[in-house]
Order: C-alpha cells, then sequence, then structure tokens
C-alpha cells in the first residue's frame, strides 16, 4: 500500500505533508503535488496534515484511480524535501470539486 495525491491538491498545493515525510517522497507540480509510490514507506503522517484532504490511501476508492498518475508524475517532477510557499488563493479552490479537468497543468513545478 502507498498514499496517494488527488485532485483535491491542485490549486491548493499547501506542502504541510513535505515537512513531515520521512523519505521525501513527494514530487512537485506547477499546481499539485503527487508522492511516488515506490518511495512511500505507508507511514500515513501525510494524511492528516492536509489541509484540502487530498492524500489516501491507496486502497481507498479515490485513491485507486490517482495511483498511476502519482506514478506517473513522479517520475517527471522534481522531488520536494521542504515546504515552499503555497499559492495565495489557495483557500479559495480548497472546497472545488472537479478540478483535475479545470486547472491540471502537467509542468513541473519549483524544487
Amino acid at each position: 500500500m502507498t498514499y496517494v495525491v488527488t485532485e483535491s491538491c491542485i490549486k491548493c498545493k499547501y506542502q504541510d505533508c513535505v515537512e513531515v515525510c520521512p523519505v521525501d517522497c513527494f514530487y512537485t507540480g506547477e499546481n499539485m503535488l503527487v508522492i511516488h509510490p515506490d518511495e512511500c514507506i505507508d507511514c500515513g503522517v501525510c494524511e492528516p496534515e492536509c489541509p484540502a484532504e487530498a492524500i489516501v490511501p491507496d486502497t481507498d476508492s479515490a485513491g485507486e484511480t490517482w495511483l498511476e498518475l502519482n506514478k506517473e508524475y513522479a517520475e517527471k517532477w522534481p522531488n520536494i524535501t521542504r515546504k515552499g510557499e503555497e499559492p495565495p488563493d489557495a483557500d479559495n479552490f480548497k472546497d472545488e470539486e472537479g478540478k483535475f479537468e479545470k486547472y491540471f497543468s502537467a509542468e513541473a513545478g519549483e524544487a
């Protein structure tokens, strides 16, 4: 099992999860994070740290669909080991649904 980041992270990207990860398995895109499933040790410390509730186990029904996306972009995006600045308008998007279709960016973020 691994944890994955879901669409709730898109346009929020709070990054509180990055600070607590003991194995630095987060990767950053332009407007969301992903977890590398082969690096995650399933400790679960990141899940409660996410204000957007975007992190779930891959065994969760929401997690299954996000596992491949997390793996694909963890291979393309840079690793992030420290919390950066969250978007100034993150709270405006926190509870929005359907963010993947509207806002997902495949562009890499800055580590």
